[in-house]
């Protein structure tokens, strides 16, 4: 369509009558707060008590600290937050989860496990519930050197924690990490003259802590992330020189692993961690010579 060539625009007012813009109308209803009625702290018989209720996919940046490089980051989270109400009251008032978590922006949110504990202590207190529960999901950044080169790029793992309070209970706390890693098949190796197809594998453990475990002692991530990379084929580089690809290569030949080999292995290593109480570890791996992926997972609760 050929542009024409306007003369003169109307003002900006004007352009917005043009498109169905009106102007105010009679306002009847009060503006001060005490004034205005509050339908979510109506109290009556509701039917039902309700698990949870609260707000969820809220992005926000944090504070992450880590053993390893860079070892205090700012990374953006997404936040879920949660908390019970019974069948005699009508809601819950969802503008105090987004004004707790403000202030706690002001003073520089850090996402560790006591910080956590007191966000949901603190936000049952501010419902007045006797539960609370905060979920933080959040790409976590590490430095990767090559194995020869020591050429530093940077790599990540998805981490999620959950932090439930509950006045007769105490704290949960849930987390996850998933992380990339190299799987060379065995079979492959074994049936052929040579070479083996390999591929990309996501391994993925969630562990519940023990009620003890205080994070400002060790730092859970960089051990599960040791977890999932030491027991795989290869480790997933960001930068890799040709002697560094040499080594990497020849490493997954010498490593074979199934889907069955990781979760098995990964296994291993969560048990012997003091601090896990129970854990879940799945892998999928992206097959390179099938249309399908390959999943295995494994369950263990060390108290039962």
């Amino acid at each position: 369509m050929e542009n024409i060539k306007i003369k003169s625009l109307p003002n900006k007012e004007e352009r917005h009558r043009l498109f169905g813009s009106v102007p105010p109308g009679p306002k009847t209803k009060p503006t001060e707060k005490n004034k205005m009625s509050d339908l979510q702290n109506v109290e009556k018989d509701f039917l039902f008590d309700i698990d949870t209720v609260g707000i969820a996919n809220v992005k926000h940046p944090i504070f992450v600290n880590s053993n390893l490089q860079p070892t205090h980051q700012t990374t953006v989270a997404t936040f879920q937050f949660e908390s019970s109400i019974s069948k005699n009251n009508k809601g819950t008032n969802m503008s105090r989860f987004t004004e707790q978590l403000n202030q706690y922006h002001e003073q520089g949110f850090t996402a560790d496990l006591s910080t956590l504990k007191s966000f949901t202590y603190e936000l049952a207190q501010r419902l007045g519930k006797d539960d609370a529960t905060i979920s933080v999901a959040f790409p976590w950044f590490y430095e990767r050197k090559g194995p020869q080169s020591n050429l530093v790029g940077m790599n990540h793992a998805d981490i999620s924690i959950t932090v439930s309070y509950d006045a007769k209970k105490g704290y949960s706390v849930v987390a996850s990490l998933s992380a990339l890693i190299t799987t060379l098949c065995p079979c492959s190796k074994e049936i052929s003259e040579y070479s083996a197809h390999n591929q990309r594998g996501n391994v993925t453990m969630e562990v519940t802590f023990t009620d003890d475990f205080d994070d400002t002692s060790l730092d859970w991530k960089e051990l599960l992330l040791e977890a999932a990379e030491s027991n795989a084929s290869a480790r997933i580089h960001p930068v890799l020189k040709r002697p560094d690809e040499k080594i990497v290569t020849e490493q997954a030949y010498e490593n074979p692993r199934f889907v069955e080999d990781m979760v098995r292995l990964v296994a291993a290593d969560l048990y012997e961690m003091t601090f896990v109480r129970k854990f879940k570890v799945s892998c999928r791996n992206e097959e390179s010579i099938h249309m399908h992926d390959a999943i295995a997972s494994l369950t263990y609760d060390k108290e039962k």
